[in-house]
Protein backbone atom coordinates (compact mmCIF):
# COMPACT_ATOMS: atom_id res chain seq x y z
CA UNK A 1 0.00 0.00 0.00
CA UNK A 2 1.35 3.64 -1.27
CA UNK A 3 2.01 5.60 1.81
CA UNK A 4 -1.05 8.26 0.61
CA UNK A 5 -3.37 5.30 0.50
CA UNK A 6 -1.81 4.16 4.28
CA UNK A 7 -2.57 7.95 5.20
CA UNK A 8 -5.80 8.23 3.47
CA UNK A 9 -6.78 5.02 5.70
CA UNK A 10 -4.92 6.34 8.89
CA UNK A 11 -7.40 9.56 8.52
CA UNK A 12 -10.56 8.05 7.75
CA UNK A 13 -9.97 5.54 10.44
CA UNK A 14 -9.51 8.38 13.18
CA UNK A 15 -12.35 10.66 11.78
CA UNK A 16 -14.69 7.18 12.34
CA UNK A 17 -13.17 6.76 15.71
CA UNK A 18 -14.25 10.37 16.60
CA UNK A 19 -17.59 9.35 15.03
CA UNK A 20 -18.26 6.36 17.59
CA UNK A 21 -17.13 7.96 20.30
CA UNK A 22 -19.28 10.48 19.73
CA UNK A 23 -22.21 7.64 19.11
CA UNK A 24 -20.81 6.87 23.02
CA UNK A 25 -19.02 3.69 21.63
CA UNK A 26 -16.14 2.44 23.86
CA UNK A 27 -13.09 1.97 21.71
CA UNK A 28 -11.52 -1.59 22.62
CA UNK A 29 -8.91 -1.75 19.93
CA UNK A 30 -7.67 -0.43 16.66
CA UNK A 31 -6.09 -2.33 13.92
CA UNK A 32 -6.18 -5.69 14.99
CA UNK A 33 -4.32 -8.01 13.25
CA UNK A 34 -4.57 -11.86 12.46
CA UNK A 35 -2.44 -13.50 9.86
CA UNK A 36 -2.65 -10.74 6.93
CA UNK A 37 -5.84 -9.82 7.90
CA UNK A 38 -7.14 -7.05 10.18
CA UNK A 39 -10.11 -5.56 11.84
CA UNK A 40 -9.97 -1.58 11.81
CA UNK A 41 -12.10 -0.79 14.97
CA UNK A 42 -13.25 -3.06 17.80
CA UNK A 43 -15.42 -1.25 20.07
CA UNK A 44 -18.20 -1.75 22.82
CA UNK A 45 -22.24 -0.43 22.26
CA UNK A 46 -23.56 -0.41 25.75
CA UNK A 47 -23.28 -4.28 25.55
CA UNK A 48 -22.17 -5.36 22.39
CA UNK A 49 -19.26 -6.24 20.49
CA UNK A 50 -18.94 -4.74 17.45
CA UNK A 51 -16.35 -4.92 14.82
CA UNK A 52 -16.04 -2.09 12.64
CA UNK A 53 -14.84 -2.16 8.93
CA UNK A 54 -13.92 1.34 7.93
CA UNK A 55 -13.79 2.60 4.06
CA UNK A 56 -12.85 5.73 3.16
CA UNK A 57 -12.61 7.94 -0.24
CA UNK A 58 -12.12 11.18 -1.28
CA UNK A 59 -12.82 11.16 -4.50
CA UNK A 60 -15.51 9.04 -6.66
CA UNK A 61 -13.20 7.78 -9.16
CA UNK A 62 -14.45 4.18 -8.29
CA UNK A 63 -17.84 4.75 -6.71
CA UNK A 64 -18.78 5.24 -3.21
CA UNK A 65 -16.88 3.91 -0.79
CA UNK A 66 -19.78 1.38 0.81
CA UNK A 67 -18.46 -0.42 -2.77
CA UNK A 68 -15.39 -1.16 -1.82
CA UNK A 69 -16.96 -4.02 0.49
CA UNK A 70 -16.52 -7.02 -1.44
CA UNK A 71 -17.82 -10.73 -0.55
CA UNK A 72 -13.85 -11.28 -0.21
CA UNK A 73 -13.37 -8.85 2.44
CA UNK A 74 -16.95 -9.31 4.26
CA UNK A 75 -16.16 -13.26 4.41
CA UNK A 76 -12.47 -12.21 5.84
CA UNK A 77 -13.28 -9.36 8.59
CA UNK A 78 -16.26 -12.24 9.93
CA UNK A 79 -13.27 -14.79 10.42
CA UNK A 80 -10.89 -12.39 12.10
CA UNK A 81 -13.81 -11.49 14.27
CA UNK A 82 -14.42 -14.99 15.19
CA UNK A 83 -11.15 -15.70 15.61
CA UNK A 84 -10.57 -12.04 17.83
CA UNK A 85 -13.69 -13.53 19.98
CA UNK A 86 -11.62 -17.07 20.40
CA UNK A 87 -8.28 -15.44 21.27
CA UNK A 88 -9.43 -12.98 23.58
CA UNK A 89 -11.36 -15.51 25.26
CA UNK A 90 -13.92 -12.65 25.34
CA UNK A 91 -17.24 -13.93 27.69
CA UNK A 92 -19.50 -12.67 24.53
CA UNK A 93 -20.22 -14.68 21.56
CA UNK A 94 -20.65 -14.04 18.17
CA UNK A 95 -24.35 -13.95 18.69
CA UNK A 96 -23.52 -11.11 21.18
CA UNK A 97 -21.68 -9.26 18.44
CA UNK A 98 -21.70 -7.21 15.35
CA UNK A 99 -19.96 -6.13 12.18
CA UNK A 100 -20.68 -2.21 11.21
CA UNK A 101 -19.46 -0.40 8.25
CA UNK A 102 -18.19 3.01 8.48
CA UNK A 103 -18.33 4.23 4.67
CA UNK A 104 -16.59 8.21 4.51
CA UNK A 105 -16.86 10.35 1.28
CA UNK A 106 -14.67 13.20 1.98
CA UNK A 107 -14.55 15.49 -1.18
CA UNK A 108 -12.71 18.35 -1.61
CA UNK A 109 -14.31 21.63 0.32
CA UNK A 110 -16.99 19.34 1.66
CA UNK A 111 -17.72 18.04 4.99
CA UNK A 112 -16.64 14.59 5.49
CA UNK A 113 -20.32 12.04 4.55
CA UNK A 114 -20.16 9.75 7.35
CA UNK A 115 -22.79 6.25 6.76
CA UNK A 116 -22.75 4.09 9.78
CA UNK A 117 -24.33 0.89 8.81
CA UNK A 118 -24.85 -1.15 11.97
CA UNK A 119 -25.07 -5.42 11.65
CA UNK A 120 -24.18 -4.29 8.12
CA UNK A 121 -23.81 -8.08 7.24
Amino acid sequence: MSDSKQKAGNYGEELAVKFLKEKGFEIVERNYRYGKGEIDIVAMDKDELVFVEVKYRNNLEYGPPEYALTKSKQRQVRKISELYIIEKGHELTFENARIDVIAILNLPNEKPDINHIENAF
